[in-house]
């Protein structure tokens, strides 16, 4: 399984996305502007799109970027559903690796592999699982990994330094109160895959792809037991309702949150709109075992069609937004960003509101980052599979130890 590690300057992956140019051979917009199209997911309420689209057209008066605001929950959907179909977006944002194998190694994307080879790579976070067979189909532009985040007033004096797991989930019942409409939980655990099996492959050295999921069993037991002790939004509600994970801590009905670091740009944007009033704090993911704190994580990138209306100007988005000009955007509003430097990580923690507690920076500096889902030419097929078993398990169709075990069945016989 791919590792990569992260240092305090790479102490910065939060959540971020796109905008676009185009190349000028298309005026479209008013004014005899470039119209530029960007796929991206939940524009309204992701700041950094905006930072983004707004700082680039600012050096690029010529071109007018247009987003195409994608559902988050149903952006992999849509855009394999679009690349497919052919359409013919500009610049596609890459939300995970996962997603990005498939594109990429179904020619879906435009090489990018000069310019990916003139770049200082050690500059760069999560450049390498961009890397398929010495091609490059996307640069990254920021480099998230999880953390806890938590509510001050809801958890009050609890240590979170060093939790485990088991202590997690100790402090979340403890934490839930209320009931009904005034219920709010000890913890909010969002129905991705990830919050269960990327966790348990990080923190026990399991192999995603390999076959062979008995590590899961251990986080799949807590996860459940939160549910069954009404601890955290049950798994088939938050599905069903499409629940958003900002809505549950924002507004202060989670006391925890396990989440990637791209979140805390949305809820500084919402302290400062005075949408939240939640005094929230970052602390390390809780771990397996004491000792080191190893978490997961993945890059987000740019990628350019291939069937793009104006592929020039959709490099130059793609470089501009990646280097270290996208990166000093992104940071100053709490965004971690993939090219990195001390210039970049000062301006990081530097933005207002941010948390710059002890505990906050020990979260943002992870012994060791694993890869959220390798990259390989399995990597699509295998994480469907998992997905749809995870549902299962979660829903209580299957108990765990059948869940795991048709998760390798399946992998086995249909993947490898």
């Amino acid at each position: 399984m791919h590792r990569s590690r992260f240092g305090i300057a790479a102490a910065v992956a939060l959540a971020l996305t796109l905008t676009g140019c185009g190349n000028g051979d298309d005026p479209g917009a008013a004014g005899g502007k470039t119209v530029l199209t960007v796929s991206l997911w939940n524009y309204a309420s992701t700041p950094e799109f905006k930072a983004l689209v707004e700082g680039f057209e600012a050096e690029h008066p010529d071109i007018d970027v247009q987003p195409v605001d994608i559902l988050a929950d149903d952006y992999a959907k849509k855009v394999t559903t679009m690349l497919a179909g052919g359409d013919t977006t500009d610049v596609i944002t890459m939300k995970n690796v996962t997603d990005y194998a498939r594109y990429g190694t179904r020619g879906q994307l435009a090489p990018l592999t000069d310019e990916a080879n003139k770049l200082d790579k050690s500059a760069y976070l999560g450049l390498e699982p961009f890397n398929l067979d010495g091609k490059y189909f996307a640069l990254p532009y920021r480099s998230d990994f999880w953390v806890l985040y938590y509510n001050k007033k809801l958890v009050k004096d609890a240590d979170l330094s060093k939790l485990t797991w088991q202590d997690y989930a100790q402090l979340a019942k403890a934490s839930t109160t209320g009931s009904g409409a005034d219920k709010v939980y000890g913890t909010y655990q969002h129905v991705w895959r990830s919050v269960v099996q990327a966790v348990a492959a990080a923190q026990t050295g399991g192999d995603l792809l390999g076959g062979d999921y008995a590590f899961m069993s251990a986080q799949y037991t807590m996860a459940l037991d939160l549910q069954m002790a009404g601890a955290t939004l049950p798994w088939g509600t938050a599905s069903t309702q499409k629940v958003s994970y900002n809505t549950m801590f924002s507004t202060g009905k989670a006391a925890m949150l396990p989440m990637g670091t791209w979140y805390a740009a949305a809820l500084l944007q919402a302290k400062a709109d005075k949408k939240s009033d939640v005094d929230w704090g970052i602390a390390p993911l809780p771990q397996v075992g004491g000792g080191t704190v190893t978490t997961f994580g993945s890059p987000t990138a740019f990628a350019v069609n291939k069937k793009a209306k104006h592929a020039d100007a959709a490099k130059r988005f793609v470089l501009w937004a990646s280097g270290e000009k996208g990166a000093a955007t992104i940071a100053k509003i709490g965004v971690t960003p993939a090219y990195h430097s001390a210039a970049i990580t000062d301006a990081y923690f530097a933005v207002a509101g941010m948390p710059g507690d002890a505990l906050a920076k020990k979260a943002f500096q992870p012994d060791k980052v694993v890869l959220e889902m390798p990259v390989s030419d399995k990597s699509s097929d295998v994480d469907a599979i998992l997905t749809e078993e995870h549902q299962l398990i979660m829903t209580g169709s299957k108990t765990v130890s059948a869940g795991i075990a048709e998760m390798g069945k399946r992998v086995k016989s249909e993947v490898h």
